[in-house]
């Protein structure tokens, strides 16, 4: 029987100096880690698949904090510029250490929260003060399938899993197999039949688990593992 999640708080903090966002913390009952979950590029940390697998994550242990990117919580239509982002991604790992209290401290997210985090971890390097990054549909190439968007991804010096849809229009999974195979400490997990939302073919997925349930059992693995 599925336990039952300890409620989630709500909580705002300064992403920038210019800019309080919304957070929230999800823990998990006996916690293995803890995970800064960033969203995509189109809605915010409530959003239904943000809110799915911040669930799933938890009923494998892993306690997740979500929260807006400045631009997400203004209503502006355009992405904040990577500076920004990493800005705030610098900011919520600080309170997310405390909250973290001692366990493997990981940052990644979806699509643009994924991507986001990658440059988070190539711009600090050695000195990034988190222990590896997840992405839940990495954003590989937005069109034609090309290599443009992992130029940075070499300099990330801690593991990297990527969890990634067969049917995912911004990932060809052949190329991103390729790419992961070029990382060092990196692991690429294909989610069968699902899209870059996490949307999947029920009929055609031989699992009995959903997609977020197998995402967050391969996370769980993973840190596990590397972490």
């Amino acid at each position: 029987m599925e336990r039952t999640l300890a409620t989630a708080s709500d909580f705002t903090f300064n992403a920038t100096p210019a800019a309080s966002v919304d957070a929230r913390l999800q823990p998990a009952p006996e916690s293995i880690a803890l995970l800064i979950l960033a969203h995509g590029a189109a809605a915010d940390h409530r959003h239904a698949h943000m809110q799915s697998i911040s669930e799933a994550l938890a009923h494998r242990h892993i306690s997740t904090l979500r929260f807006n990117f400045p631009y997400m919580q203004a209503g502006k239509p355009r992405t904040d510029k990577l500076e920004i982002c990493i800005e705030s991604l610098n900011n919520v790992r600080a309170i997310a250490f405390a909250k973290a209290a001692g366990k493997p401290l990981l940052m990644g997210g979806h699509s643009f929260g994924g991507r986001m985090s990658s440059h988070y971890g190539a711009e600090y390097g050695n000195d990034a003060r988190i222990d590896g990054l997840i992405y839940f549909s990495f954003p590989l190439h937005p069109g034609t399938p090309d290599r443009k968007r992992m130029t940075h991804l070499p300099q990330v010096t801690v593991p990297q899993l990527f969890l990634s849809g067969t049917r995912d229009k911004m990932a060809d999974p052949v190329l991103l197999r390729t790419v992961v195979d070029e990382l060092p400490l990196a692991s690429l997990h294909l989610l069968h039949t699902g899209d870059h939302s996490y949307k999947t073919l029920i009929r055609k997925r031989s699992s009995r688990e959903t997609i977020y349930e197998e995402a967050a059992r391969v996370a769980a693995e993973w840190i596990a593992s590397n972490c």
